[in-house]
């Protein structure tokens, strides 16, 4: 059954299944018909083969001693069977063999073996069938060319050969052709699908990619607020935790305050200075740096998206050799020690290098547990211990229990430092704990894998 031509979209590119199967249901007709023109081809045909063998009915009516009338509308009958070469092309075929005897219905018979051939039957019943067309025409060639040549003392193999030439010249070439437009449109049937599901693949991976496009958007937002955060907040509450001795001994001990006032400057201009890098670097978009950093993968399932895009920044500003290290963790205990806090600060095992990305994380970690103390626990004791381990780098804040004689510094918090502290571990692989002790403090631990020796 022929199927209709792939209707094209406004792009030039072929539609898809669904568009294909609304126009054609748009297209049909009636009946078993998918399109008007080949229920006019099929008509067509009909009426020409019911004219054919109402014609060769005038014969069969003469030898079958018939009413000249009767054969012909039993003709007419036969050969209209042909409009239903669709729908039931076996059917046809079947007609066809049976009316050979009478010599009517050369059409039919090539015409519904095309069809067969080219429909979706099984193989064997076309074979079957076709065999039983060839060994039809054989015998009525045969009988018909025996009649003729009896009395004029023919050879014994002009018969056969004759009726072998006859019955394969109308029947082989309809069933060859047939099954050969049969193979082709299951070839196209097959491309068209094929080219559905790669458009319908496109369309996913766009859709995929717009995702991910509104993903990296907003993890590079998520990304700069969280450096943002741990660049100002420890400065800031240092510089307030200042302001406020320097408030408290101004006129009792001007020497003290004068240092003070000293540090409070010293501060803000390192965070200027580093509010200036980071804005430098987000504005200069360079991209050497972010294709410099190695490749970021969770060691554990169930790290988030977000988490795994922060520790591919935080690789990349490390790489640039913009971020800070674990060198730079004793000064910052130092900051908080000028301050009036009281820091412990040990280190267990022989120092090494680590990955950038981790020795950035450790400080990043360090820096806003030292802040959270400023904020929450002003006049608390505090311990910083960091331990070189044989393939990873740990690291714990612990303050005991706020000071009774010291003023809060009344310093706002957002309460996104413990989150991202728990973001930047978990995306290198590591290991965030943080909760109270029962001592009435507050204790943050982490545990980094040292990358380059796993590597």
């Amino acid at each position: 059954m022929e199927r209709p031509a792939p209707a094209l979209s406004l792009g030039g590119m072929t539609a898809t299944g669904a568009d294909r199967d609304a126009a054609g249901s748009t297209a049909r007709a009636f009946l078993w018909w998918g399109r008007r023109r080949s229920a006019v081809l099929d008509v067509g045909l009909a009426a020409v083969s019911a004219a054919e063998c109402a014609v060769q009915g005038v014969g069969f009516a003469h030898q079958a001693a018939l009413p000249v009338p009767v054969g012909v509308v039993f003709g007419f009958l036969v050969g209209s069977v042909l409009v239903v070469r669709r729908r039931w092309p076996i059917a046809v075929v079947l007609v066809s063999v049976a009316t050979t005897p009478a010599e009517m219905g050369f059409l039919m018979a090539v015409v519904g073996l095309y069809t067969l051939a080219a429909s979706e039957v099984p193989r064997r019943i076309v074979a079957t069938l076709a065999g039983m067309s060839l060994a039809a025409t054989f015998i009525v060639t045969f009988v018909r060319v025996r009649q003729d040549v009896l009395g004029a003392g023919g050879h014994a193999w002009y018969e056969p050969l004759t009726a072998g030439f006859m019955s394969l010249g109308l029947t082989a070439p309809p069933v060859l052709f047939g099954l050969y437009i049969g193979a082709r449109r299951r070839l196209m049937e097959s491309l068209r699908e094929r080219a559905d599901s790669l458009e319908q693949e496109l369309s996913l991976l766009a859709d995929r990619a717009e995702q991910r496009a509104q993903w990296a958007r907003q993890e590079e937002r998520t990304r700069i607020a969280r450096e943002m955060h741990d660049v100002v907040a420890h400065r800031v509450s240092l510089m307030v935790v200042h302001a406020a001795a320097l408030q408290a001994v101004a006129l009792k001990d001007p020497q003290k305050a004068v240092r003070n006032a000293a540090l409070v400057g010293e501060m803000g201009r390192q965070a200027l200075t580093e509010l200036r890098e980071m804005l430098g670097v987000l504005r200069s978009g360079d991209p050497e740096a972010a294709a410099a950093a190695p490749p970021q993968r969770p060691a554990a399932e169930g790290v988030p998206l977000a988490a795994v895009g922060a520790a591919a920044a935080a690789a990349a500003a490390a790489a640039a050799g913009d971020g800070p290290s674990l060198a730079d963790i004793e000064a910052l205990v130092g900051q908080s020690r000028m301050t009036g806090m009281v820091v412990e600060f040990a280190v267990h095992g022989d120092a090494r290098g680590y990955a950038p990305e981790v020795e950035q994380t450790a400080y990043r970690v360090v820096q806003e547990a030292l802040t959270n103390v400023h904020k929450h626990a002003a006049g608390a004791d505090v311990r910083v211990r960091l331990a070189h381990r044989e393939a990873e780098v740990a690291m714990q804040v612990e303050n005991g229990a706020p000071g009774t004689a010291v003023a809060a510094p009344g310093l706002p918090s957002g309460g996104n430092g413990l989150l991202g502290m728990r973001e930047r571990v978990t995306a290198l692989g590591g290991v965030f704990v943080s909760g109270p002790t029962d001592a009435g403090g507050f204790r943050v631990s982490a545990v980094l894998p040292d990358r380059g020796r796993a590597a």
